[in-house]
């Protein structure tokens, strides 16, 4: 059972829409470290803080590319259905802000952790979550 789900995740018909959602992701986590770096390191924002408004704004980018590319066989298409699915995309990633958060503050504070590597790892773990709520709501 195990095998085959693995198997259709890199082989089967969720694989294509899988590897584009990582590519957004990979995308707009490169955008966020970026801002991140301009927010702490260059208008002396707390980390916490910069980072919050970083999510924000490429949960926004995200939806945008992911709308347009990534689930583009389910597209919200049509004012009213982009502006939901904008508002449904920042329910379920505003839902892993505090989670991304939690796990980049552990990672800085309690393992002394660079906050750019600590809000790495804290992407890439609130990335599962992001996309199965995502695939199954704002696009399912």
């Amino acid at each position: 059972m195990l095998r085959s789900f693995l198997r259709a995740l890199l082989y089967g018909p969720l694989a294509v829409q899988l590897r584009r959602f990582v590519a957004v992701g990979a995308f707009t986590a490169a955008i966020q470290m970026a801002l991140l770096w301009l927010f702490v390191d260059s208008a002396g924002v707390n980390y916490l803080l910069g980072a919050t408004i970083a999510i924000e704004i490429t949960i926004i980018l995200s939806y945008i590319l992911n709308n347009a590319w990534t689930f583009q066989d389910s597209q919200n298409t049509g004012r009213v259905d982009y502006l939901v699915g904008l508002l449904k995309t920042n329910i379920v990633r505003g839902t892993a802000i505090p989670l991304q958060l939690a796990i980049l503050y552990a990672l800085v504070e309690w393992l002394g952790l660079l906050y750019l590597v600590g809000n790495a790892v804290a992407i890439l773990i609130s990335g599962l979550y992001r996309y199965v709520l995502d695939a199954k709501w704002t696009w399912g």
